[in-house]
């Protein structure tokens, strides 16, 4: 019997021995809970007549919050910013909007000739020492180009086709916004400079309404700002003079 048992060849008993060793040794381990009296499993077993999970479709893929994520961010470069940052205060402007009077020769200029006016605004506007060439001569095509087609229209308005009239008004009006639109940019820069307040209001309708205005309060607030910047004296530095050595007397 203990050769039948523990021999070579297997029986029936020592095989039912190995499964009662190996299903305790399972049951110990507790890595796959089975069903017994004291432990009821722990799956649910699904059948045919089970009823249907709903699931609604915008649980799916919600985003994960990442508390190392919610930084604050720069809004012109995207990069995050420290929690001590602390965005820098908005500055009035120096000057009113219509204190034209305050520098008569930037009124003057700014009103016969204001796309020389708008051409030293963008030069001095820039930091990479860009011409003011290019703007001049496009402030004058179609600034003071348009003004001149509008008068113009104004001048022969009973010789001149009245849909003719309409349509080149609107062509103006159009070419105003976009006028506006471009020379915003020196205000605009200094806004992103100085950081200035948006005074009377956004820097297209300024100079969309009020062009000449805002022109000569752009050259007094740089030539303001400009101003306040203390350059340190040069130290000069004289060189000890010259010494020759002479010769050992003999």
């Amino acid at each position: 019997m203990a050769k039948g048992v523990f021999g070579n060849k297997p029986t029936p008993i020592s095989i039912y021995a190995s499964l009662l060793h190996f299903y305790r040794r399972l049951k110990q381990s507790r890595v796959y809970p089975m069903a017994d009296d004291d432990n009821p499993s722990q799956y649910v077993k699904l059948n045919k007549l089970q009823a249907p999970v709903e699931i609604d479709s915008r649980e799916l893929n919600q985003p994960v919050e990442v508390p190392q994520l919610n930084v604050q961010k720069c809004e012109g470069c995207g990069q995050a910013l420290p929690e001590s940052f602390e965005p820098p205060a908005i500055e009035p402007w120096t000057t009113g909007i219509f204190d034209c009077a305050e520098d008569r020769e930037s009124c003057r200029t700014g009103l016969f000739c204001p796309c020389v006016l708008f051409g030293r605004n963008y030069e001095a506007s820039r930091d990479d020492y860009a011409s003011a060439t290019v703007p001049c001569v496009l402030h004058a095509v179609f600034v003071e180009g348009g003004l001149a087609v509008a008068a113009t229209v104004a001048a022969f308005n009973g010789l001149i086709d009245p849909m003719a009239s309409y349509y080149l008004c609107e062509g103006l009006l159009f070419s105003w916004w976009l006028c506006g639109a471009y020379t915003s940019i020196v205000r605009l820069m200094l806004h992103n400079k100085y950081h200035l307040e948006n005074e009377p209001c956004d820097p297209c309708l300024v100079h969309c309404c009020l062009h000449w205005c805002a022109l000569c309060q752009e050259h007094r607030e740089m030539k303001a700002r400009l101003s306040d910047n203390f350059v340190m004296p040069m130290t000069l530095v004289n060189a000890p003079p010259v010494q020759q050595m002479n010769p050992a007397q003999e």
